[in-house]
């Protein structure tokens, strides 16, 4: 067996298969967390009743949601209205396979480099991820178009647009990193971040990093961005037909982007699997027992990001759809472009790694935004801004 594991084939094989169980059980129990973190914010207990603490409430609603009547109405179009819920599915569960999971492993404890624990590692990884989130919309296109529902259509269209106009500001985000470390492997990009310091990403570029986070909400519909679901105007949005299990896919493919999505801004702005003065995390470290800490690490830093997600869905309220996508195109796409420009210009002259320069050019350009949001920026207000005004206290008509 070990000496199967030594060939990176066999070896990539058994840690699909590890991670893809993994990824499933995560995806089941992040239900489970979101009502609990939901629970817990509103002081309320959360699910309770089945097993001990509810941790075998994942089981039961898998179990209604298989179950459960299958209703297809009459007036779909059947073959998209069944492909659309496999697509949100299928594409969020083969984003994890470049992600790098634990470095370079020796098997069989000779001292050699045997490995690397990742599933794939091609030269265009970040481009693999990016084309893998693009294709996320067709999912809710097709579902929206294939519910012959107006309301569903309006969400679909609505999501398409809310996507595709925050996957602009996040590949800049991304490409600001991509031309400080010149490299779209994932691997390459971790290890850039363990010399010169152990300075991660997020300290460079830190504006970049909050882009892409949220970016990140946008491009998985979570709240303040989940205009697709918008329930008080939209019914239950583009899936508003489905029902059980075909519903439930939905759900569990929103979870599993929100996961593959973590891993990305984990590897790419917060050392990957690395943590600063942790022995057992140092590139050189190829053991089994430091692939599996190194894993773990990966790991715990997914899931404080999916708790975040969590945490600002029961915390902030949706945004109204103009107010989305201002944000996006006259806030985030401006920001962007100057950062991107601005590290073209760093490696250039040969600074693209110095932190006084990516970190003192990130607070320059931070004062200038606050400064032109306070000087040109709107009051906030609960009407778009076409519209006309409303008088509070209208006069009574004289009797």
């Amino acid at each position: 067996m070990m000496s199967l594991l030594e060939d990176q084939f066999w070896f990539s094989a058994a840690l699909a298969l590890v991670i893809f169980g993994a990824m499933m059980t995560a995806v089941a129990y992040c239900i489970y967390f979101e009502r609990k973190i939901s629970a817990w914010m509103q002081d309320r207990k959360g699910p309770n009743r089945v097993g001990p603490l509810g941790l075998l409430q994942p089981l039961a609603d898998g179990g209604k949601f298989l179950l459960k009547e299958d209703i297809i109405p009459a007036n779909v179009d059947k073959p998209l209205f069944v492909l659309a819920p496999a697509i949100a599915f299928g594409l969020g569960m083969i984003g994890f396979v470049v992600l790098p999971w634990g470095g370079r492993v020796d098997v069989d404890g000779d001292g050699a480099v045997d490995v690397i624990a990742q599933v794939a590692d091609p030269g265009i990884g970040l481009l693999y991820l990016l084309g893998i989130g693009g294709l996320a919309v067709y999912a809710v296109v097709l579902g929206g178009w294939a519910n012959n529902n107006k309301y569903a259509f309006f969400a679909a269209m609505r999501s398409t647009a809310q996507m595709l106009s925050y996957e602009i500001p996040m590949g800049l985000a991304i490409l600001v990193i991509v031309l400080m470390t010149g490299s779209l492997r994932l691997e390459a990009i971790v290890l850039s971040q363990l010399g010169g310091g152990n300075v991660w990403n997020i300290v460079h570029h830190p504006l970049a990093f909050l882009i892409l986070l949220t970016t990140l909400f946008a491009e998985t519909n979570r709240t303040p961005f989940d205009l697709a679901e918008a329930e008080q105007e939209l019914i239950g949005g583009y899936h508003t037909e489905y029902s059980a299990l075909k519903f439930g896919l939905f759900f569990l493919g929103e979870y599993a982007h929100m996961i593959t999505g973590s891993g990305l801004i984990v590897v790419m702005f917060l050392g990957g699997w690395h943590l600063p003065w942790v022995p057992g995390l140092r590139p050189e470290d190829v053991s089994i027992g430091a692939m599996v800490l190194k894993m773990s690490v990966l790991g715990l830093k997914i899931a404080a990001f999916l708790f975040l997600f969590m945490w600002v869905r029961w915390t902030l309220p949706r945004f109204r759809f103009d107010q989305l996508m201002r944000l996006s195109w006259k806030g985030m796409l401006p920001v962007a472009l100057a950062l991107v420009c601005y590290t073209t210009w760093l490696v250039y002259v040969g600074r693209a790694t110095d932190i006084r320069w990516t970190l003192g050019g990130n607070a320059v350009l931070m004062a200038v935004v606050l400064v032109i949001s306070g000087v040109l920026g709107s009051p906030i207000t609960g009407r778009q801004a076409h519209m006309p005004a409303v008088r509070m206290f209208a006069s009574r008509p004289a009797r």
